[in-house]
């Protein structure tokens, strides 16, 4: 049977997996599911890490016509996900320095090559720099025994906040956490140049700062809260199965 001559759409591929080429940068797993789509971006959910992001439809390139080994989705742009959010990765070039214009090249005619007179100093330096070597991984793998030993005595205390406790789910939004923990004391957005927006009600008196997040402004929902030491202590589950605890661990303060 002959292929369809036209490619299908992203939101036809229904609960087909599918990779991207390139593969987005940052993440390791590269099979995803669609999830929904608005007018500008469209929700895809990693089936290994549970993880949800939004691609930008002006990233989005030909779909594969077959399926075999798997469906594959252009990207325009080799992308990379950082912070939540995918942006165009950019590769570095180190440019060489280039030789001087009036810098001359020494001519082995110009005078006799000197043989060195014997092997007794390159002996010894190479002996030196031996010795200097083994001091140095000598001296690295005692510092990783004294690392080891004092944070291994040393008991880690982890406080979760359990869902009961905050009484807010991925529906809620700015309202419903004035309604739950007050009006907060600081309220800002992460200054964007995507296509969401990250909001943050800090409230220092209980060492929270709550994350709401968004297609556009005064429309964003909660996605969960952070610590003082910029920890998630609270998730919520999302449409594809998982949490939102990837995306606020690659979230960074603001």
């Amino acid at each position: 049977m002959a292929a369809d001559p036209h490619p299908p759409q992203l939101e036809e591929l229904g609960d087909r997996a599918f990779s991207f080429y390139p593969p987005i940068l940052g993440i390791e797993h590269n099979e995803w599911k669609f999830v929904r789509a608005t007018w500008s971006e469209m929700l895809v959910h990693n089936t290994k890490s549970e993880s949800e992001i939004w691609v930008p439809r002006r990233f989005l390139g030909e779909i594969s016509r077959v399926d075999e080994p798997v469906m594959i989705v252009g990207l325009e742009k080799e992308l990379e996900y950082k912070a939540g959010q995918l942006v165009q990765h950019v590769r570095r070039v180190i440019a060489m320095p280039s030789a001087r214009p009036n810098q001359e090249i020494p001519k082995s005619e110009e005078g006799p090559v000197v043989a060195p007179r014997g092997h007794g100093s390159s002996t010894k330096s190479e002996s030196r720099l031996g010795v200097i070597i083994l001091g140095s991984l000598a001296a690295a793998i005692l510092l990783c025994y004294l690392l080891v030993s004092y944070f291994g005595n040393r008991r880690v205390e982890f406080k979760a906040l359990e869902q009961q406790e905050l009484g807010l789910k991925a529906s809620s939004d700015y309202f419903d956490v004035v309604n739950k923990l007050g009006k907060p004391e600081k309220d800002h957005w992460k200054a964007e140049t995507g296509e969401r927006q990250i909001r943050a009600l800090e409230y220092p008196a209980q060492g929270l700062t709550v994350i709401l997040m968004g297609v556009e402004r005064n429309k964003e929902l909660y996605v969960g809260a952070m610590n003082k030491e910029w920890r998630p202590v609270h998730t919520v589950r999302h449409a594809g199965g998982g949490d939102t605890r990837a995306l606020l661990e690659n979230l960074a303060r603001f």
